[in-house]
């Protein structure tokens, strides 16, 4: 029967994976991959031989279609981005809504996602949180600090480490030079930290050490 599957891969140490990926991959017809070179190495290493097809932000408006059309003929298909959770900051989501309007399963298995161990290993509350992903690069982008400048709840964002001081720049404008903030840096691999502090304080040291690698910034809500 056709059926989507949406299957998280590591975002960093391979031992992430579940048992249960690896057999879905291995047992579909064909794996969605954002990047197939990226993919490739992760698939090699466990063995997975199943076809790969190209699906990432550039193509996936052209590809859904087709993608469907394999879909609506029996095809067991399973999509996974270069790390973490499709559809979370990453392609997926148009393809599972497309699924769901033909009534053809969607099937998400739980796995590694960055934002979720960056909270909870920030000190700051995390019954309640909002993730935001990666704010706007030039148009929307103070709109959306004005507006999250008021949030009470936990915040969470992802930023590449090039622009990780401009952003903690303007928490201090917006958000004010003490809010509490967690930077969690390379996660689940060999040179993976946590700098925690005010924000200032955050900044003051990323300013005198650039950070290299994935970046995952927890902020505490308006008190």
């Amino acid at each position: 029967m056709s059926k989507l599957y949406i299957v998280p891969t590591p975002i960093g140490n391979l031992k992430d994976i579940t048992f249960r990926a690896v057999e879905v991959l291995k047992e579909v017809d064909l794996i969605l991959a954002e990047d197939t070179r990226t993919s490739g190495k992760l698939l090699k290493h466990f063995e997975i031989t199943t076809h790969m097809q190209s699906h990432h932000m550039h193509n996936e408006h052209k590809t859904v279609e087709h993608i469907m059309q394999k879909l609506k003929t029996g095809t067991t298909v399973a999509l996974i981005s270069d790390a973490g959770t499709p559809a979370i900051s990453d392609p997926g989501f148009l393809l599972s809504r497309a699924c769901i309007e033909n009534n053809i399963e969607v099937d998400c298995l739980p796995g590694a996602t960055a934002f979720v161990p960056a909270l909870v290993n920030s000190g700051l509350p995390n019954d309640k949180f909002v993730f935001e992903g990666f704010l706007p690069v030039k148009k929307g982008r103070q709109t959306r600090l004005l507006f999250l400048a008021e949030e009470t709840r936990t915040m969470i964002f992802y930023e590449s480490p090039h622009k990780l001081t401009k952003t903690l720049g303007h928490f201090c404008e917006y958000f004010g030079e003490d809010r509490p903030v967690s930077v969690s840096r390379e996660l689940t691999k060999l040179y993976e930290e946590t700098i925690r502090g005010t924000v200032k304080e955050v900044l003051t040291h990323y300013t005198s050490k650039p950070p290299k690698g994935e970046i995952v910034i927890v902020v505490g809500g308006k008190p």
